[in-house]
């Protein structure tokens, strides 16, 4: 599993990016599965379940934001992302893992799991919904693109995210839902250095749950590799 950092990412050319990835996954030009990790600025994105009542705000109040948005071929409803917001691209072919895409988001909801366990937050799913959560409110959301078993897009776990952001949507379309950030969770409880740790223990997780070995690569070795 090659894990690439991208720091803070503008989300138009990380989305161009994962294309290209999945794309010579599925032509077997990289032979290997990537994990992206990311931090963007201000974006919606709209899914394949999009409904349009979810977007609280106009396309000019969004702009005068700064909020980006775009529209995208995951699946789910309407998320944002932003400042304080782990996310990540795990670009898998899942024929070489179990080509069952409900069993996929069963593991990455583990690896989100697992890593706010290492931290001693308790994370859960709840029946019928893809996620996080811990108690009631919602610290992750999921969502995915697959084709030819090889898949992009991925998850969002709030770390230190300013939750005012989520009042421009009704996140993923979920009613009343309430929104949380492991910062909130943990309090004076936080390590200081919460974003690296959480980024480390997000691909110890990864690395877990899909039996992988997790080798750092850059960005511009990954960009050759894919004619970026």
């Amino acid at each position: 599993m090659a894990v690439v950092e991208l720091g803070r990412a503008d989300y138009g050319e990380t989305l161009e990016l994962q294309r290209r990835i999945a794309h010579a996954r599925i032509d077997r030009v990289i032979g290997g599965d990537v994990l992206l990790l990311a931090e963007h600025d201000p974006v919606i994105t709209l899914g394949r379940s999009f409904h349009a009542e979810n977007l609280l705000r106009t396309p000019e109040q969004l702009e005068a934001l700064g909020v980006s948005v775009f529209e995208v071929e995951r699946g789910g409803d309407v998320t944002y992302h932003g400042p304080g917001q782990l996310v990540g691209y795990p670009i898998y072919d899942l024929t070489e893992h179990e080509p069952d895409l409900h069993v996929y988001l069963r593991q990455i909801e583990q690896c989100l799991i697992d890593t706010l366990g290492a931290f001693g937050v308790t994370g859960s799913r709840r029946e019928d919904l893809t996620g996080v959560w811990v108690g009631s409110r919602k610290i992750a959301s999921i969502g995915i693109h697959v084709k030819k078993w090889v898949t992009w897009h991925g998850f969002a776990l709030n770390v230190a995210t300013d939750l005012a952001s989520f009042d421009l949507i009704v996140p993923c379309g979920i009613d009343d839902v309430v929104m949380t950030t492991m910062q909130r969770e943990l309090a004076e409880r936080a390590p200081h250095d919460l974003w690296g740790r959480v980024s480390d223990g997000v691909v110890e997780a990864f690395s877990a749950v899909f039996g992988q070995t997790p080798l750092t690569m850059a960005l511009d070795d990954l960009r050759e590799t894919v004619g970026m």
